[in-house]
C-alpha cells in the first residue's frame, strides 16, 4: 500500500501534521521525516519490531550503528551519563543541528539500557554510540510528544544516495514506509557531520554540513564575564583574563583561540556598539592593556549558550542570568571565590577602578587556578 504523503508547506496548521506523525510512530509506522540535511527514515525507539521493520527496509547490515535522534541537548545525559565536557560542549553549541556526536558507551545508568534488547544491539553495535537533535521542528515537535527517542537513519536503502526531496525518498524506499512528510527539498542538502569525541579530541567520522574549521572553533572553551552595562567590569575582567591566561599557555593573548580558549564579555543591561568607561581605558592602560576598542554588547542567548564558564561580577547579576536561562546555572558563578561581589567602580575617581581592577585579577587568579586548562 503507497504511503500517505503530507504536504508539510500546504498545511493549515503544522499541529495537525505533527500530531499525525505522532500517532503513526506511537502505531509501529516508519515515518519519512524532513530534516535540516537530508530526509530521515525514522522509527520509535521503544518499539523493538518497528526498528526491526527500519532495518530491514533500510537494507542495513549488522554492526552498523543507527542514530539515536533525542529530545534537546539537555537530555544528552539521560543517554551518556559520563559525556566528555568536549562532547557536552559541542551538544550544547551544535543542537539541534547538523553534527551527529559519536561517543562512548560505558554500561550503567544510561536511557539506553533500556531499550529492547535488540534496539540496543542496533544503536550500540560496539563500545559507543551515536546521538543527534535535528534542527527541524516538525521532528523536534513530534520527538516532544512521544515517550523515548527515536531511530533515525537515512530515508534511502543501504547503498543508493541519500535523498535531499520526499520524491526521492519515495522513490528509494517505495510502499515500505507507512507516511512521508515533505517539506520541499532539505535546506542544507548533505548529511550531518559524525563527530567522534574522546577526552579532549574530536575525529570526523563523516564529512558533512559543519566543517572541520568550524567544529574546531566550536569546541574552544569560553569564558564569559558579566557586569550590567559591560562598560568597565566585565570588560576589564576579559582583559585582565586574556593576559593571565596568554602567561599560562605562553602564548600572546591574541593567541588565545588557537590554543582552544576564548574569552568574552557582556552586560545584563548593556547596549550594543557602546565604549568602555574612560577610567577603566585609563586603568588598563597603566597594566598595559587596551580596552580603547572595546564595544559594549547585551547579554545574549547564545552567549550564554556557547559559554563553558560564566563569572558574574555580583550575586545579583548570577541571578539575573539564572532568571532567565536556569540551565546556566552549573556553568555560572560569581567571580569572588568568596562569594563577594566586585564592587562597582562607575562613576567613581580613577582609584576606584585601580582597586577594582586589583580585586578582579587576585579572584581571576585563584578561578583560573581551579581549571583543567593547561
Amino acid at each position: 500500500m503507497p504511503p500517505v504523503v503530507i504536504d508539510v508547506r500546504a498545511a493549515e496548521d503544522l499541529r495537525d501534521v505533527v500530531h499525525l506523525a505522532v500517532q503513526a510512530v506511537a502505531e509501529g509506522k516508519l515515518v519519512v521525516f524532513p530534516t535540516e540535511t537530508i530526509y530521515g527514515l525514522a522509527a520509535r525507539a521503544l518499539d523493538a519490531k518497528a526498528v526491526q521493520r527500519l532495518l530491514e527496509v533500510k537494507g542495513r547490515q549488522s554492526g552498523h550503528a543507527l542514530t539515536l535522534a533525542i529530545k534537546s541537548a539537555e537530555e544528552v545525559w539521560d543517554y551518556a551519563p559520563d559525556l566528555c565536557p568536549l562532547a557536552e560542549r559541542l551538544a550544547r553549541r551544535c543542537w539541534p543541528g547538523p553534527v551527529t556526536l559519536v561517543v562512548d558507551h560505558l554500561d550503567g545508568d544510561s536511557l539506553v539500557e533500556q531499550l529492547p534488547p535488540s534496539v540496543r544491539e542496533a544503536v550500540v553495535p560496539g563500545k559507543t554510540l551515536g546521538l543527534r537533535v535535528p534542527g527541524h521542528p516538525v521532528i523536534v515537535d513530534v520527538m516532544r510528544m512521544i515517550a523515548g527517542p527515536l531511530v533515525l537513519t537515512s530515508a534511502n536503502r543501504t547503498g543508493e544516495p541519500e535523498t535531499i526531496t520526499a520524491q526521492a525518498a519515495m522513490e528509494s524506499l517505495g510502499d515500505d514506509v507507512e507516511l512521508v512528510l515533505d517539506d520541499g527539498p532539505c535546506r542544507f542538502g548533505q548529511p550531518s557531520s559524525v563527530v567522534r569525541v574522546t577526552g579532549k579530541k574530536f575525529e570526523i567520522l563523516r564529512q558533512g554540513v559543519v566543517p572541520e574549521k568550524t567544529l574546531q572553533r566550536l569546541s574552544t572553551f569560553m569564558i564569559l564575564f558579566v557586569c550590567t552595562g559591560n562598560t568597565c567590569r566585565s570588560p576589564m575582567a576579559e582583559a585582565i583574563c586574556r593576559r593571565l591566561l596568554a602567561q599560562r599557555l605562553d602564548c600572546e593573548p591574541d593567541g588565545l583561540e588557537d590554543k582552544g580558549v576564548m574569552v568574552m564579555s557582556a552586560g545584563v543591561a548593556a547596549v550594543s556598539g557602546g565604549r568602555a568607561a574612560t577610567e577603566a581605558v585609563q586603568v588598563m592602560g597603566q597594566l598595559g592593556m587596551d580596552l580603547s576598542q572595546h564595544e559594549t554588547q547585551p547579554l545574549t542567548e547564545p552567549l550564554v549558550r556557547y559559554a563553558d564558564l560564566i563569572f558574574t561580577m555580583t550575586e545579583s547579576h548570577r541571578q539575573a542570568v539564572l532568571a532567565q536561562w536556569p540551565s546556566a546555572a552549573e556553568r555560572t558563578k560569581v567571580l569572588s571565590t568568596s562569594g563577594g561581589d566586585i564592587s562597582d567602580p562607575i562613576g567613581g575617581p580613577v582609584e576606584r577602578y585601580q582597586r577594582c581592577a586589583a580585586e578582579i585579577e587576585a579572584a581571576l587568579t585563584e578561578r583560573l587556578d581551579q581549571l583543567d586548562l593547561f
